[in-house]
Parts: C-alpha cells; sequence; structure tokens
C-alpha cells in the first residue's frame, strides 16, 4: 500500500493536469482555428466586393447619370453569383431594398425596421456600417440553400453617388460545423488520453503489488517503458496534427484562393481585348492574379512541409527521391538519390522519423555547409536494419566542439532524439573531406 498509494495518487494528479492542460489547449486551439478562419473569410468578401465595384466602375464614374445607368449597374451585380449562396445587394441609406437575386420578392420594399429572431436590426446595423465607411458585419439571415437562418459574415461598402449600400456575404454555418468536428475530435482524444492514463496506473498498481521485493527494479523499468511510450505518443500525435492541418489547408484555404483566382481571371475575361494589359483597370486585377498564384504556392509549400503526402501514398522511397528534387530546385545544389532493396516495409513512425532526419540534414547543408557542390542521398534495406546515408563534400565541421556547444547542434539533437524514439541510432562523420549522416533503424520496427 505504501508503494501503490503514491502511485495511485501521482496518476490522478498527471490524469488532472494532463485533463486541465488539454482543455486549455483545446479551447485555444479552436479559438486560433476560428480567427484563422473569419480572417479568411473576410479576406475573400473583401475581394469578392472589390470584385463587384470594379465591374460596374465604368458604371459609376459615368458623366451620365440616370436612371438607365443605376438599372444597368444593378443588372451586372445579380449577375455576379459565386457558389450556390453567393451574391450581392443593394440597398438605399433608407433601407429599401433595390436588387436582391435570391430574393425578388424583397426587392422594392422598406426593410429598415427588420429585425433577426434575436430582435437586433439586421438592415439598420448594415446600413450604419456602410455611412461609416464600410467594412465587415456579423447578422443572422435566411440561407437560400437551406431556407434556414443561419450566422452569415457580410462585408459592405458605400456607393455615395448613388445613394447605395452594395454588399455580400458568407454563411458561416460550415464554419461553425468545422468548429464542432474539432470539438468532439478533441474530446474524444481526452477521453482517450484520460482511459489511457487510467490503463497504465492499474496495471502499474497491479505489477507492483505482484513483484513484491522487486519493487525498485519493476518500478525503474516501468517508468523507462511509460517515458518511451509517451515519447513515441508526442511524436505520433505530432505527425497527425501536421496531417490534419495539410489537409486543412489544401482542401480549405488553397480551394477558396483558387475560388478568388478564378473569380479575378473572369473579370478580367469580361474585360476584353480592347483593355491592354498596361491599362489601369486591368493592372490590379494581373497583380492580384500573380499575387494570388504567390499566396496558393505558399499554401502548397507549408501544406508539403507539414505532412507530405507522397510519404503516406508512395511510401518512404519516392517522398526521399520528391524531397532530393525540392530541395536541388531550392538551392541550385544537385542531389543523387537512390534506394537498394524493398524499403517500403517501415512502420509509419519509421518512415516519418527517417523523411525528418533526411529533411534537418539537407537544411543543415544549406545553412551550414561550405563549399559544396554536390549532395549523395542513398537509403538502404540489409538483413538487420533500414539506413539512410546523405553526404556532401564540403569543407566539414568539428564534430565534437558542435557536440558539446551549448547553443548549437539542436538539429543533430533533434535527429538523435527520433531516431532513439524508434531505437533507431544516428551516426555522424565530417572531415575535410565531406560531412556523411547515417541514420539506422532494426528491421524489427519495420511492420
Amino acid at each position: 500500500m505504501f508503494a501503490i498509494t503514491p502511485l495511485l495518487l501521482s496518476f490522478t494528479g498527471i490524469a488532472i493536469a494532463v485533463f486541465y492542460q488539454a482543455t486549455i489547449l483545446a479551447q485555444q486551439q479552436r479559438n486560433t482555428m476560428e480567427q484563422a478562419y473569419l480572417a479568411s473569410k473576410e479576406a475573400e468578401l473583401k475581394h469578392y466586393v472589390n470584385l463587384g465595384t470594379a465591374a460596374i466602375s465604368h458604371l459609376y464614374e459615368a458623366e451620365l447619370q440616370d436612371a438607365t445607368t443605376q438599372a444597368e449597374a444593378q443588372k451586372i451585380l445579380s449577375a455576379l453569383n459565386y457558389g450556390d449562396d453567393g451574391y450581392f445587394y443593394i440597398y438605399d441609406m433608407h433601407g429599401k431594398n433595390l436588387m436582391h437575386p435570391r430574393r425578388p420578392d424583397l426587392v422594392g420594399k422598406n426593410l429598415w425596421d427588420l429585425t433577426d429572431p434575436e430582435g437586433n436590426p439586421t438592415i439598420q446595423t448594415l446600413i450604419g456600417k456602410a455611412k461609416e465607411g464600410g467594412g465587415v458585419v456579423r447578422y443572422l439571415w435566411e440561407k437560400p440553400s437551406s431556407h434556414k437562418v443561419v450566422p452569415k459574415l457580410g462585408y459592405v461598402v458605400p456607393l455615395e453617388r448613388w445613394g447605395w449600400m452594395l454588399g455580400t456575404g458568407i454563411y458561416l454555418d460550415d464554419v461553425d460545423t468545422a468548429l464542432n468536428k474539432i470539438d468532439v475530435q478533441v474530446a474524444r482524444n481526452i477521453r482517450s488520453t484520460m482511459f489511457w492514463i487510467a490503463g497504465i496506473a492499474i496495471t502499474s498498481a497491479l505489477l507492483i503489488g505482484l513483484s513484491g521485493l522487486a519493487l525498485n527494479i519493476s518500478e525503474s523499468r516501468v517508468a523507462e517503458a511509460k517515458l518511451k511510450t509517451l515519447a513515441q505518443s508526442v511524436v505520433r500525435s505530432q505527425e497527425d496534427e501536421r496531417a490534419r492541418l495539410s489537409r486543412d489547408l489544401h482542401d480549405g484555404l488553397s480551394q477558396l484562393l483558387v475560388s478568388v483566382k478564378l473569380q479575378i481571371e473572369s473579370g478580367l475575361a469580361k474585360l476584353g481585348p480592347q483593355v491592354q494589359p498596361s491599362d489601369p483597370v486591368r493592372l490590379p486585377f494581373s497583380r492580384a492574379t500573380h499575387q494570388l498564384n504567390e499566396a496558393l504556392n505558399e499554401v502548397r509549400r507549408i501544406s508539403h512541409d507539414l505532412r507530405p503526402a507522397m510519404l503516406d501514398d508512395l511510401g518512404l522511397a519516392a517522398a526521399l527521391e520528391h524531397l532530393a528534387g525540392e530541395f536541388e530546385n531550392a538551392t541550385g545544389l544537385p542531389v543523387r538519390f537512390a534506394s537498394e532493396g524493398d524499403c517500403n516495409h517501415l512502420s509509419d513512425a519509421g518512415n516519418t522519423v527517417l523523411y525528418r532526419v533526411a529533411q534537418e540534414a539537407l537544411t543543415n547543408i544549406h545553412k551550414h555547409a561550405r563549399e559544396v557542390s554536390n549532395v549523395d542521398m542513398r537509403l538502404s534495406k540489409y538483413a538487420h536494419q533500414h539506413s539512410l546515408y546523405i553526404s556532401d563534400n564540403g569543407s566539414g565541421f568539428d564534430v565534437e566542439r558542435i557536440a558539446s556547444h551549448p547553443k548549437r547542434g539542436i538539429g543533430l539533437s533533434n535527429m538523435r532524439e527520433r531516431l532513439a524514439a524508434v531505437n533507431g541510432k544516428l551516426e555522424l562523420h565530417s572531415g575535410a573531406g565531406g560531412t556523411q549522416v547515417i541514420a539506422c533503424i532494426p528491421n524489427g520496427e519495420a511492420v
């Protein structure tokens, strides 16, 4: 009892601390994701409104202003739809609806006193924001595709010359659904962690009770096993989170950027060939398209750095070959890659560790190696282990001095720790003829 009671109390304290920290982290993660979602939605809406105002700018700035001109502008804006529930609407500054593609029954009606189910004056709020110069407004509105009142993020601007308020919006029920899924997954992970802690606590208590006189030896071995399991769990959780974020970037933000790009290219096409590329009307759109291409490339790069899909789909050898090509394109250093034997039977953890070691080694070559003209990378399977060799022909460095320096060699330490988590080892050789990094994982870590 003297041995088991402190152990159970310790596990209880760990469970409470883990639950408390996990809950706080989950809330912080949700807030961060929500802010990122809303920021992307706001930027998207601003682009849409800019697209709408640009589409009618030739009418708005024309010298002749009459009802026909305004009617033509309304016709253009009513045709600018994006998605099933994306549209523009127009009100005058007194609350009268002048155009609504999804709700023609509202056209001509004064909706100044319209309130949402919570009693908030919707149209008054939108017009008030427009009078302040325009911006983002959150309100409740009926979604055309589902006919349900859901939260909506709108963006309005004033067209003072005509006395109009031009606006558009994006419904946020999809954002709420995505955040709720995250909450459910986090809650499931927390419960799973609690069960694991409870299971480990009970198992440890039974082992201590049965061990008796061998208490100290048993505690030492159990503690070592727990530390290793925890280290592997942390690495696995990090990789899972990287994979999820990579998918979210690729399937969410990347698709939004593509949508915006297509809208801008559509606007450019509508300008016609008579507008030259250097024309002030066309030039901002061309710059926006170029910047969107850069943003898409950056999103793809971040997504790939977080977790390359090729590693899961095609295996370690293909992922390393692709990594070598990317490194050569980015740095100009030629990289020769080769694989020997069937290297596709490592566990997911082993594949991830060797890939991260390769990333870290290539990064070190790019940042620190001097006088390098080529890099060799080779993946091999032997009877007892899988090995990854990465070498360069640079001037080398003092391995012992780097290892003893308190503020340097962090990348090498990370590689050793990752390999230790899967019972692997790291060898490092460096001299005047170059540097060689050798990462080995026993075949016992293979699937």
